[in-house]
């Protein structure tokens, strides 16, 4: 691998952090840049959490919780305990560790800093180089309208466990929040190869970063391969509730869906095996298609995952030349 080549990945939490990790095993810490996306970002107990960006730093950073999938290892609950005999609403968990790094950052917002600095200030002294970029310094919450009514993110996800049924997804904010100047930064960067669209939910965690003003023109602009990675395998979601959403959004729950979903980004899909039979029919679309195993269990899963990736670039970007 060229040392100057660069890597742009758009993620969310726990899904698109495994490919995430497999791409920092077999690229440079230079040659990778993630976008987390913050539309999930809010305020508990007075603390800014950043979901996304944290699930990212602690898997990156080895002190991930692999059970759970988020949080810290090791972790502790004493904290939550207390809040409970106090009688307080404690639907959304904090672990004990996982409040140093919430503290941190909800100090260094009162003190005026950006929230790309701050994260670039807890990636170093939690020892990772690859770079993690919020997708805005500016507050984009996702909100949710359901049977419930409008609920924030955290309350469909967290409180209600993604029970109510979804009527519509609203990426709050928009107008005024824009994309982080480290991620346009890392857009125009002449040294980039490809965009990597993690197998996170399309609708909750890759949409609010796509929603952001300018940010699919700048893509575009940028004429690099966008990559995007199915996040469905045989009609069934990778992981949370991708193909509950697509269900109650009234659309079918297989590949084609994903790629109609990214039609006007996205110049290759990668499938599973499984769904290889869908190839056709996506090509047809106009968009590109590499099938492998995409299911990703183990660390040596998401390094061949991470290889299959950056092999597609490379012929994505050998026919391109060739046209």
């Amino acid at each position: 691998m060229i040392a100057k080549q660069k890597y742009l990945a758009l993620s969310g939490g726990i899904g698109g952090a495994k490919l995430v990790l497999g791409l920092s095993h077999v690229l440079a810490p230079e040659q990778l840049s993630v976008v987390a996306n913050t539309g999930d970002d809010f305020q508990h107990f007075g603390l800014t959490v950043c979901p996304d960006i944290d699930t990212l730093m602690y898997t990156l950073s080895g002190l991930g919780n692999k059970e759970l999938g988020w949080g810290r290892e090791d972790e502790s609950w004493n904290f939550m305990a207390a809040c409970t005999e106090l009688g307080m609403d404690t639907w959304f968990r904090l672990g004990d560790r996982d409040l140093a790094l919430h503290l941190y950052r909800t100090q260094r917002l009162a003190d005026g800093a950006k929230l790309t600095q701050i994260t670039a200030e807890l990636c170093e002294r939690l020892g990772i180089r690859v770079r993690v970029i919020p997708m805005s310094d500016m507050p984009a919450p996702t909100v949710v309208f359901t049977d419930r009514g409008e609920l924030s993110f955290q309350e469909y996800f967290v409180r209600y466990r993604c029970s109510p049924e979804i009527r519509e997804l609203e990426y709050g904010g928009m107008n005024a929040a824009a994309m982080s100047p480290l991620f346009e930064q890392s857009l125009h960067d002449p040294a980039l190869q490809a965009v990597i669209i993690c197998p996170s939910n399309p609708f909750l965690s890759i949409q609010p970063i796509l929603s952001l003003p300018v940010v699919k023109q700048t893509v575009r602009k940028a004429g690099k391969p966008v990559i995007v990675i199915s996040p469905v395998v045989a009609g069934e979601a990778l992981k949370g509730p991708t193909v509950k959403i697509m269900q109650q959004l009234h659309m079918n729950s297989d590949v084609q869906a994903i790629a109609e979903f990214y039609h006007d980004i996205a110049d290759g899909l990668i499938i599973d095996s499984k769904d290889s039979n869908h190839a056709e029919a996506i090509t047809a679309m106009g968009i590109r298609v590499h099938s492998c195993n995409i299911v990703m269990h183990t660390l040596e899963d998401r390094i061949d995952l991470a290889r299959e990736v950056l092999r597609f670039s490379e012929q994505l970007r050998t026919q391109h030349r060739q046209a």
